[in-house]
């Protein structure tokens, strides 16, 4: 028997659940499906959302050959072999339909890979639709972005999630009789799916399978685990950091700890983590409190020295004390500031009272003429060019 997640798989725009903001009225990818008219899009979005199954209704609306391969397993002759099928096709035919290529995770595709794939797009000979769950942006090529259309799918909501489970109920039915399901289940049903259909299918089904009822205890029994999604790799890796970084910023030390708990739940390097707490010692809270960078370069040595499980609580007292800490940026801000100066003006010559003179020639040169060791403080000693430039600001 097909899986429970392929028994439900809609066979139409109408029967498709979520991404309204993509399939609903007016909207881009409904305009496009009622018009037959498909063109190559990269759909970037969580798991389990509906990427496959909105490719397959595009295609079966502009009436074209299917060709479904995943980039982790398929390479250059699986292409070769789709264009070579309807080559002769194309010859023949004034009015060619050119068959739609679903490549799914197409961020695994290797450059070349992508550049093998481009003139066949670039061409017509194919309609390509990539899903990926990573930022297209750095895992697509550019001449390949260049020539589709982004769309960005999100997760599912809890009502759209509640309505696939009512769908799985009844489909259960068919073949297993009544499936009760109770209130309570159904929430931490839909919490534990975290917005992904094929999560929830999947423990749905084999529970069922397994104790023929979908009670909470069947369910935690067959999950075992609840470990969270989250790829280290991948922008769940990039969105959590970035969190933890801000909620340290705000001083909000609850939010810190909550996003440091996601990240050490899931299986985060200690010493990751750890690193990003010096930087943001020194970038962030910086003068206000010396004292934060030595505070986190010891939580760094400590998580080094004893891994996990003992690290998370160095991290934690760590992260408490940064949140704790006032915010001075000023160090920060001025290097930078003097950075920008850099690279925009280039190396402008130094005054001659800095200059080094070891040799009778400098010195005549007038190499180090007028040096103060404590000169005035408002004594400019930067190149004449940005003699009134004030980054540090005190």
């Amino acid at each position: 028997m097909q899986p429970l997640a392929d028994r439900l798989r809609p066979n139409t725009l109408d029967e498709f659940v979520g991404q309204a903001h993509l399939v609903g009225k007016m909207k881009p990818l409904k305009v496009a499906h009622d018009m037959g008219h498909i063109f190559s899009m990269i759909f970037w979005g969580p798991p389990g959302v509906g990427k496959t199954t909105l490719a397959r209704i595009l295609a079966r609306a502009a009436n074209k050959e299917f060709y479904e391969l995943s980039a982790v397993s398929a390479g250059k002759a699986d292409i070769k072999k789709i264009i070579d099928d309807h080559k002769g096709q194309r010859g023949l035919e004034q009015s060619y339909n050119p068959p739609l290529l679903f490549l799914d995770e197409i961020h695994r595709f290797s450059k070349a890979q992508q550049d093998y794939l481009l003139p066949f797009v670039e061409k017509g000979d194919l309609v390509l639709i990539g899903a990926t769950t990573e930022n297209p942006s750095f895992e697509v090529i550019a001449p390949l972005l260049s020539r589709s259309k982004v769309f960005v799918l999100s997760q599912l909501t809890e009502i759209e999630l509640s309505k696939i489970i009512d769908s799985a109920l009844i489909e259960l039915k068919k073949t297993h009789g009544k499936v009760k399901l109770a209130k309570a289940t159904r929430e931490w049903l839909v919490t534990y799916a975290a917005g992904d259909a094929r999560r929830l299918l999947t423990l749905i089904e084999h529970t069922n399978d397994l104790y023929k009822n979908l009670n909470l205890e069947s369910l935690q029994t067959t999950l075992q685990t609840t470990s969270l999604k989250y790829d280290k790799k991948g922008e769940e890796h990039y969105d959590t950091i970035s969190a933890f970084i801000k909620s340290m910023r705000a001083s909000n030390a609850d939010a810190a700890l909550y996003y440091l708990a996601r990240m050490v739940d899931a299986g985060e390097d200690p010493k990751f983590i750890a690193r990003r707490m010096i930087i943001f010692a020194s970038e962030d809270i910086g003068l206000a409190a010396p004292t934060a960078l030595v505070v986190a370069n010891a939580v760094f040595d400590a998580v080094h020295k004893t891994g996990y499980p003992e690290a998370q609580i160095m991290l934690a007292h760590g992260v408490a004390y940064l949140c704790r800490c006032k915010k001075d940026r000023s160090a920060y801000d001025a290097f930078f500031a003097a950075l920008a100066d850099v690279k925009k003006f280039g190396n402008l010559p130094i005054p001659l009272e800095l200059r080094n003179a070891p040799t009778k020639l400098m010195k005549e040169l007038q190499y180090g003429k007028g040096y103060q060791m404590y000169p005035d403080k408002n004594h400019s000693l930067l190149p004449s060019k940005l003699k009134n430039r004030k980054y540090f600001q005190q």
